[in-house]
This record gives structure tokens, C-alpha cells and sequence, in this order.
């Protein structure tokens, strides 16, 4: 079925395996990324990878094939307005061939209370039986793991896959370190953009903020003098960000029952980096060794992000309080784990 078609773009969506450009052999997608999984999360990351050109042949997977056509027609319908992009939407695991990226989100939702560590065990099964299919199909891509608990489940999809370690990827806290940016410029008065700090371990409770290493246009922010008449950032102010960046994911599930917007921005974000070869640093999730002595575990710390996926870990500095808890929220993601049957 053809979209709407403007200025010689047209927007094309099929429901089965076979992609077929609506211009010809010639004119197939330069960055093909599969994303598994319509539900909210899935559909908002595939439209976030539209509207910012991060793909020209987008495959949206999920066992219900009513829905996944459904949505897949809805994104199609507005490629007039967007990049030009082939909106592929099916429940044949094969349509993936070829990808260079491939997010995950299907999984078990988040209830209201529940922490991601909850989910694990149930997920962990899903990963058993999708990640050594997923693996055949598109042996070549990027894994992008964005289900929750999403550090357990990139372990899971790294051991069940037998992929490469920088091939198998989790989001991670790149959304947590977008959190705390915000926090952080709105407390001194600034554009987020102008605020660097990272977050690291677990997606989740045991999340760390690095407060030795953030700055705001450079300027160390435990240095910064009050801008502006703004108050000056007081201990008490640093934990209750950080305790609003661990728990900011459980007010939305509360209010809307679910995360999506910025999780489908941040993911969609690590999937430009990829398809781009961009060599940016994000705190994605991956399989650590030796990393300040922390090992077998996939957790997130400020990483090179290139078209190979997720290259050289950075030897961010840290306090030696922020040390400690970043060990300790290995030890937690490692125990989870391993009560997972890894």
C-alpha cells in the first residue's frame, strides 16, 4: 500500500516479509532497523528513528499482526512529513534480515510499583527463545535492548545470542542521564544542553549520578558559583535530583501507566549513533571486563557508540563514594542475574 505521496516521496507500508522499494532496486534504504515489539515503547522509538532520519527502511515486529499493520499503516500515513523512509509492519521474524540495527522492546510491562528487577526473571525466558532466532536472521546487526530490566536482559541477550560483545548494546541510562541533565539545568538556570554529567550502573534503583565529574559549560558544577540569583546547589539539593532521576520512571508509570516519549527519543538516539558511525559517548549498556575492577556484568558507563556498536569503556572519574556504589549496583544487576538462571 502507498502513502501519500509529495515532491516525489512516497511513504510505502507492507504487511509480510518481502520489502520491495516504492522506487526501485536501485533506491534501496541506506540504514535498514528492525524494531521488535508495537507496543508503546516500540511504536515511539520506530516514529522518533522516522522523524529524525535515522532510517530509510524501518521494520516494525509483533506477534499481533492486526496491531503491528495497524501501526505500522498510522507511521506510513505521515512519511510525507518526515524523511523519506519504508515503513515495513509484520509478524514474520524474517523481515529483519538485513538490519543494521535491531531494538528490542517487546517484553512483560511494568506495573505500577513494581521495580524493573521484578521483571527479569519472566524476560530473561523471552530472550532465550528470541535472541538465537533474532541472531540467525540478522547476524551482522547492532542489538539495541531496550526492555526492561534492561541491564539483565542485555546479559541475557549477549549469553543467548553468541553475538560479539559490542553487537549486543543496552539503552541503558542514557535516558537516566537525560533526567539528571534536566534537573541539573533546572536547578542552576541553564539550557539542558549545556549540562554533561552521566549516570551509571544499573537502569534503575542502585543508578548512580556523578556529581565529581558533571559540568555546565564546562565549568565543574560541585564549582559552580549561583547564576543569576538561582540557589546555590546544596547536598540536600544533589540527593533529592538524584533520588528524582531513579524514581522519575515510577511517577509516569503511576500517572500514565507506561514510559515511552523520551525512552523512544533516547533510543532512537543510540540508533543514530550506530547507523551514523558517529564514535559518540554515550552511557549505553554493555558487558563489562576489568572495568575499575567490575566484570561479567552488563552495566552502563560512558562508552564509544559507533556503527560496530559499543567500543571503548571511558575512565570517567568518580569519587570514591560514587566507586563504591557503582560496585555495589554490579553486585545487585550480577545476584539479579544469576536468580535468573545466568
Amino acid at each position: 500500500m502507498t502513502g501519500e505521496q509529495a515532491g516525489g516521496q512516497a511513504g510505502h507500508v507492507e504487511g509480510g516479509a518481502s520489502v520491495a522499494s516504492a522506487r526501485g532496486a536501485a533506491a534501496r534504504p541506506t540504514a535498514k532497523v528492525a524494531v521488535i515489539g508495537a507496543g508503546a515503547v516500540g511504536a515511539t522509538l520506530a516514529y522518533a528513528v522516522l522523524t529524525r532520519g535515522a532510517a530509510r527502511e524501518l521494520v516494525l515486529h509483533d506477534i499481533d499482526a492486526a496491531k503491528v499493520r495497524a501501526q505500522a499503516l498510522d507511521l506510513a500515513h505521515g512519511i510525507q512529513f518526515m524523511p523519506m523512509a519504508h515503513v515495513v509492519g509484520t509478524d514474520d521474524l524474517d523481515a529483519c534480515a538485513g538490519s543494521d540495527v535491531v531494538v528490542v522492546t517487546a517484553g512483560a510491562k511494568q506495573q505500577p510499583g513494581q521495580s524493573r528487577l521484578d521483571l527479569a526473571a519472566r524476560t530473561v525466558g523471552l530472550m532465550r527463545t528470541l535472541m538465537p532466532r533474532l541472531a540467525a536472521i540478522a547476524p551482522d546487526a547492532v542489538y539495541l535492548m531496550v526492555t526492561n530490566p534492561v541491564d539483565v536482559v542485555t546479559y541475557a541477550a549477549l549469553r543467548y545470542s553468541g553475538l560479539p560483545r559490542a553487537q549486543v548494546i543496552g539503552s541503558g541510562t542514557v535516558l537516566d542521564s537525560s533526567r539528571f541533565r534536566l534537573l541539573v539545568a533546572q536547578h542552576v538556570g541553564v539550557a539542558v544542553q549545556n549540562v554533561h554529567a552521566y549516570v551509571v550502573g544499573e537502569h534503575g534503583d542502585t543508578a548512580v549520578p556523578l556529581w565529581s565529574s558533571a559540568t555546565v559549560g564546562g565549568v565543574p558544577v560541585l564549582d559552580l558559583e549561583p547564576l543569576d540569583g538561582r540557589p546555590p546547589l546544596t547536598a540536600a539539593d544533589r540527593d533529592a535530583i538524584g533520588h528524582d532521576v531513579v524514581h522519575a520512571a515510577y511517577e509516569i508509570i503511576a500517572g500514565k501507566g507506561a514510559t515511552s516519549y523520551a525512552i523512544g527519543m533516547a533510543g532512537s538516539r543510540i540508533v543514530e549513533a550506530v547507523v551514523n558511525d558517529e564514535h559518540r559517548v554515550m552511557p549505553v549498556s554493555s558487558l563489562v571486563r576489568d572495568y575499575r575492577g567490575i566484570g561479567d556484568v552488563c552495566l552502563s558507563v560512558p562508552t564509544v557508540v559507533s556503527h560496530a556498536g559499543a567500543g571503548t569503556l571511558l575512565p570517567t572519574p568518580m569519587s570514591d563514594a560514587e566507586l563504591v556504589a557503582l560496585r555495589r549496583s554490579a553486585d545487585a544487576l550480577r545476584d539479579t542475574a544469576r536468580q535468573s538462571g545466568l
